[in-house]
C-alpha cells in the first residue's frame, strides 16, 4: 500500500514537472516578442507597431479563457492540455519555417489560444489531483514558470537570435512544445468520467448581474483595466528603448531582461510574506503608489544603462507586488460569485493589455520615453481613482 501511494505521489510530481514545463513555453511565448520587437520588425521588414499589434492579438485571446474554463470541464484537462499545447507547437514551428508577416501573426494568435486553454485547465487538474492542503505549495511553486520564462526563456531566445537569427525561437519554441505534448499523452492519466450538470444560462446571468452592480467588482474592474494599460505600455517597447538609448546587442538585451525576472519573484515574495501583516487594501494601494512614482521618473533614466535597468526593476517589483496582492484582494469582492469575479477580472486585465500593446507601439513613435512615461503614470493614476472609488466604504464580510 505504501509502495503504490509513493509511486503515485512520484508519478504526480513528474506530471507537475512537465506542467511547469508547458507553462514556460506559453509564458515564453508570449513575452520574448515583447523583448525582442525590434529585431522582429527589422527581420520581417515592418515598422515597430506591426510588431506591438502581433502582441496585441496575442493578449487579446486572454479574453477566451472564461470559455475555455468550462469547457475544460465537459471534455477533460488531460485533453485541452494537448489541444493548447498543439496550438503552440504548430504555430510556432510555422512562424519558424515561414517567415511572413501573416504566418507570425497566426503564431502569435494560436500561440494565445494555446495559453488561455491550458492555464484554465492546469489550474483545475491540480485542484482535481493535489490534496487542498498542499495546493498553495504546488500552485505557487508552478507559478515560478512566469519569472521563469524572463529568467530563462528570454535570455535563450536572444542567444538563437544572435547564433541562429530570428526565425529560430520560433522553431525551439515549437519542437518543445511538441515535446510537451507527447510527454502528456504518455505521462498523464486518462481524463475522470464525471457527472456534468446542466449549463443554465439564467443562472450565468445573474452570477455577472451581481458583478455588473457591485460597486467594489466595478472598481476592480476599472483596476485591472487601467493598471494592465499601464505596464503593458511600456512592455511593448521596453527592448527597443534599452537598444536604441544603449545600443545593447540581441544577448546583452535578453540578459537584461532577466532583471525583470527577478523583480517579479521579488514582487510575489514581498505578496507572500507582507501583504497579510500591512493589511491587502493598504498594500494595494502603497503598491499602486509606488508604481506610479516609479513610472513618472522613468525618462530620468535614459541616460545610464544601470539606472535604466533599476527603473525597470521598480516597475515591474511595485507591479507584480500590486497585481497579485490585488487578486487576493479581489477573491473578498464578491463572495456569492467568485468563481465569476475572477473570470471577469482577468478578462478585463486581458482587454487592457491589447490597448496597452496597440498604444505603447504609438506612444514610441510620437513620444518616445517621455511619451510612454507619462502614458502610463496617467493610467496608474486611473487605476487608483477607479480604486478609490470602489473600495470605497468597503469591509471584508467576515460571515
Amino acid at each position: 500500500m505504501e509502495y503504490a501511494k509513493n509511486k503515485f505521489q512520484k508519478k504526480l510530481f513528474l506530471n507537475f514537472i512537465v506542467i511547469t514545463f508547458s507553462r514556460l513555453l506559453l509564458n515564453t511565448s508570449r513575452r520574448f516578442v515583447y523583448t525582442f520587437a525590434a529585431a522582429f520588425s527589422r527581420g520581417l521588414g515592418v515598422p515597430l507597431t506591426s510588431i506591438t499589434s502581433l502582441i496585441a492579438v496575442n493578449q487579446g485571446t486572454s479574453v477566451l479563457g472564461i470559455f475555455f474554463g468550462p469547457l475544460g470541464d465537459r471534455l477533460g484537462y488531460k485533453f485541452m492540455i494537448l489541444i493548447g499545447m498543439s496550438f503552440l507547437a504548430v504555430g510556432m514551428l510555422a512562424a519558424g519555417i515561414l517567415p511572413f508577416y501573416w504566418v507570425i501573426a497566426i503564431a502569435m494568435l494560436l500561440s494565445g489560444l494555446g495559453k488561455s486553454i491550458v492555464d484554465p485547465a492546469i489550474q483545475a487538474y491540480v485542484g482535481q489531483r493535489v490534496p487542498y492542503r498542499r495546493r498553495g505549495l504546488i500552485i505557487g511553486m508552478m507559478e515560478f514558470a512566469w519569472a521563469g520564462s524572463t529568467l530563462i526563456g528570454i535570455p535563450l531566445m536572444g542567444l538563437l537570435i544572435e547564433k541562429l537569427g530570428w526565425q529560430a525561437p520560433f522553431i525551439a519554441i515549437g519542437l518543445m512544445a511538441l515535446i510537451s505534448v507527447i510527454l502528456v499523452a504518455a505521462l498523464f492519466p486518462s481524463d475522470q468520467k464525471q457527472k456534468r450538470q446542466a449549463y443554465r444560462l439564467q443562472e450565468t446571468l445573474i452570477l455577472w448581474k451581481q458583478i455588473l452592480t457591485n460597486r467594489s467588482a466595478l472598481g476592480a474592474l476599472l483596476f485591472a483595466l487601467f493598471v494592465s494599460i499601464a505596464n503593458d505600455n511600456i512592455f511593448v517597447v521596453y527592448g527597443a528603448w534599452l537598444e536604441d538609448s544603449f545600443n545593447l546587442s540581441i544577448v546583452a538585451l535578453g540578459i537584461g531582461t532577466s532583471v525583470i525576472g527577478i523583480a517579479e519573484i521579488f514582487g510575489e515574495s514581498m505578496t507572500a510574506f507582507l501583504s497579510d501583516k500591512i493589511g491587502l487594501k493598504k498594500a494595494v494601494f502603497l503598491g499602486l503608489g509606488v508604481s506610479a512614482c516609479s513610472f513618472a521618473v522613468l525618462p530620468l533614466a535614459n541616460q545610464n544603462l544601470t539606472a535604466a535597468l533599476a527603473s525597470l526593476f521598480l516597475i515591474f517589483v511595485s507591479f507584480e507586488f500590486t497585481y497579485v496582492t490585488f487578486i487576493s484582494l479581489c477573491t473578498e469582492l464578491a463572495p456569492g460569485s467568485r468563481a465569476t469575479m475572477i473570470s471577469a477580472f482577468y478578462a478585463v486585465a486581458g482587454i487592457g493589455r491589447v490597448i496597452g500593446a496597440v498604444l505603447g507601439g504609438k506612444i514610441w513613435e510620437i513620444g518616445h520615453l517621455p511619451g510612454i512615461s507619462l502614458a502610463s503614470t496617467g493610467f496608474t493614476l486611473l487605476a487608483l481613482i477607479g480604486l478609490v472609488w470602489g473600495l470605497w466604504g468597503w469591509k471584508r464580510d467576515h460571515k
